[in-house]
């Protein structure tokens, strides 16, 4: 058993560089792409952690010019302990000069950039390097983004965050933050290389995001189940829910808002009952096409609850379906009167005898182990390459789970409500959560054998003291092949 570094072996790059910096490239073995949100860390603790480009700029007083051992660290992907347990490798710093590490990746999903936030390419712009992004430090003066939503709208994509650190203050937007970005396909746009967002911003302080729903009442503004639909006038229309709160429990007032394209801003449309817990559009919207007509279904985190893609049924929330167990027949239907039968209320009905398992829709196990995965937030669509439906999925708390919020899972169905079966997990992030992940299917490639997904990445929720510097808060993209064999359990 050895003492040194048994980190993949180490190379040379043939990258030019701007001194004073040493340039160090983290990089997947396999595929040679950079790693982003990899730690490298010096035996006195001082941590660095890649771009979204896989880079770190290096410039240490002190440390130039000798042998250095960094440790490295990244969620989903490793290099070999040594005899005393480390992970690293050792260089030596030298201006203008660079070295690559290779790691390999554990996750099936693979990392591929930071999608918001300041310094998303910062440590390749410093080394001089191309980035593939228009604004690769600092757009709109965007520091940290919370949970997505976007669809195509009047040909770009439609983006949609909730709350929004600016530099002047934590939370400095808590009224909606939005933004277009070319079509995949538009002028070579492609969603493995980059995403240029062109922010909604001030007309007083073009550095600064405008509030897209730009209410006078108190409380944060949040925004989910956006959706287009065809309105009164035969135009496409952006609808979303709207849920202003005093807190993260407190709801003071929601129900619908409409983008105004003239004004571009969201404005209130539609104000619902406070008693009303489902009756209205949630988390992420899928529009289903069926032989009774079109319907909204809403992922929160299972299809459980719809409503006809109408305008009028819509706005009203008599119209509103929703899915449970039928007390009589121990199997499911869709009715109006009742809320949707949930995960958890769900396993409690099989355990006391009056669900039979047979005919649960959401009892999905670990394809591994067979333990019970319980979802917090998921994202479901149709997979045309699986001609399934797929879900990609957080868990939420699970015994020995390394994080709360920040395991992700595949699964697949025949029917968008489910049942769902055995899930695989595609992605951890240990003490980290990563939560209201949303699938792109805009974004889809190879007729969908390859998905693209992005969540919310933050210490929120968890124990970990440390936020990881400038990814904290923001959004992080993955990529999945449908085609890795490690899915196949989930089939």
């Amino acid at each position: 058993m050895t003492a040194f570094p048994l980190c993949a072996p180490v190379a040379a790059a043939q990258n030019k560089i701007a001194p004073p910096y040493f340039g160090i490239h983290v990089v997947d073995e396999k595929t040679g792409r950079g790693v982003p949100l990899a730690e490298l860390r010096t035996v006195n603790d001082v941590s660095y952690y890649t771009d979204s480009a896989g880079w770190v700029a290096f410039h240490e007083p002190g440390l130039m010019g000798r042998e250095v051992y960094f440790g490295v660290e990244s969620a989903g992907y490793e290099c070999a302990k040594d005899g005393f347990g480390f992970r690293g490798t050792r260089l030596t710093p030298k201006a203008g000069t660079t070295a690559v590490i290779k790691v390999t990746r554990t996750n099936v999903a693979e990392r591929l950039y930071r999608i918001t936030g300041q310094g998303v390419y910062r440590d390749s712009s410093l080394l001089g390097l191309p980035v593939p992004i228009t604004e690769p430090n600092l757009n709109a003066g965007v520091l940290g983004q919370d949970s997505v939503q976007a669809v195509p709208y009047r040909g770009r994509l439609f983006w949609l965050w909730g709350d929004t650190n600016l530099p002047d203050y934590p939370l400095g937007n808590f009224h909606t933050t939005a933004a277009t970005s070319p079509l995949p396909g538009t002028d070579g746009v492609r969603p493995g290389v980059g995403i240029d967002l062109t922010y909604f911003t001030d007309p007083a302080r073009p550095d600064r995001v405008r509030k897209m729903v730009p209410m006078t009442e108190p409380g944060v503004v949040w925004l989910f189940g956006l959706l287009t639909v065809t309105d009164e006038s035969g135009q496409d229309s952006l609808v979303a829910h709207f849920s202003r709160r005093k807190s993260l429990a407190e709801e003071t007032e929601h129900g619908l808002v409409r983008f105004d394209d003239a004004a571009g801003v969201f404005k209130k449309i539609k104000t619902f009952d406070r008693d009303n817990k489902w009756r209205f559009p949630r988390e992420n919207a899928i529009r289903v096409r069926g032989t009774d007509g079109d319907y909204f279904y809403f992922a929160s985190p299972f299809c459980h609850t719809r409503v006809k893609a109408v305008w009028g049924d819509i706005l009203d929330p008599s119209h509103y379906e929703a899915l449970e167990v039928d007390p009589e027949t121990g199997t499911y239907r869709w009715q109006r009167e009742r809320p949707p039968t949930t995960q958890t209320e769900e396993s409690r009905l099989v355990k006391a005898g009056r669900l039979a398992k047979e005919n649960a829709r959401y009892q999905i196990d670990d394809a591994k182990t067979g333990t019970p995965v319980t979802f917090h937030r998921a994202s479901i669509t149709w997979n045309e390459y699986r001609k399934r439906w797929v879900m990609i999925g957080t868990q939420q708390g699970g015994k020995g789970a390394p994080s709360y919020l920040g395991e992700v899972w595949y699964a697949e169905a025949d029917d968008v409500a489910g049942p769902w079966g055995k899930a695989v997990k595609v992605a951890t992030h240990p003490n980290y959560s990563f939560y209201n992940p949303r699938h792109h299917t805009f974004f889809d490639e190879d007729g969908g054998k390859t998905i693209y997904f992005e969540g919310t990445y933050t210490k929120s929720f968890t124990s970990n003291p440390i936020a990881t510097p400038r990814y904290e808060y923001n959004q992080l993209l993955y990529r999945l092949d449908l085609d890795d064999e490690r899915l196949k359990a989930a089939r």
